[in-house]
């Protein structure tokens, strides 16, 4: 039986901008699929902002079916009340595709800009170019979107070491 291709949402977690990108891997080809920013709107409260999140990722998962989904994790800001805003729409990003039955795979930022740069300091003008170059058929309009097909690359990359961290860690609960 051929192996078949795995289709991966990458999410760059954000309340004012939330980057998404489907990419699929078939081995290390990699193929661009759709990418796009969620942009909850800034004059909504908080509870609303989190709804749009979920609403528009929840749309994104129906119309593109991935079968894995990969989060950056967000590093902790000097401003205590912006670190626990971006927590909670980090959670909503978490929690659409865990609800849609995706299994979801975190991957720290500079992993994510190593993988793809390989340098874990890379510039967002770096990114977008990689990305550029890995996936040419990329036609993101965000830094976002861009960062968000750079988690999903990294998630192709290190799949299989996320899987057998995950099944070790279930193991050792039980």
């Amino acid at each position: 039986m051929a192996p078949r291709a795995i289709r991966i949402l990458g999410l760059d977690p954000g309340l004012r901008r939330t980057g998404w990108g489907v990419i699929e891997a078939l081995g290390t080809r990699l193929s661009f699929i759709a990418c796009g920013t969620v942009l909850p709107p800034e004059d909504g409260s908080l509870a609303e902002r989190l709804a749009q999140l979920h609403r528009e990722l929840s749309a994104v998962i129906a119309a593109f079916t991935p079968d894995e989904a990969a989060v950056e994790e967000t590093f902790v800001n000097v401003n205590p009340a912006s670190t626990l805003k971006l927590g909670q729409a980090r959670g909503v990003v978490l929690l659409t595709p865990a609800l849609a039955g995706v299994p979801v795979a975190e991957y720290a930022a500079l992993l994510v800009k190593k993988t793809v740069v390989g340098a874990g300091r890379a510039e967002k003008g770096q990114i977008r170019m990689m990305m550029k170059v890995l996936l040419p058929q990329a036609d993101f309009t965000t830094d976002d979107a861009a960062d968000a097909l750079a988690v999903a690359v990294t998630h192709a990359q290190h799949r299989g070491m996320a899987a057998l961290k995950a099944a070790t860690l279930r193991a050792a609960a039980s």
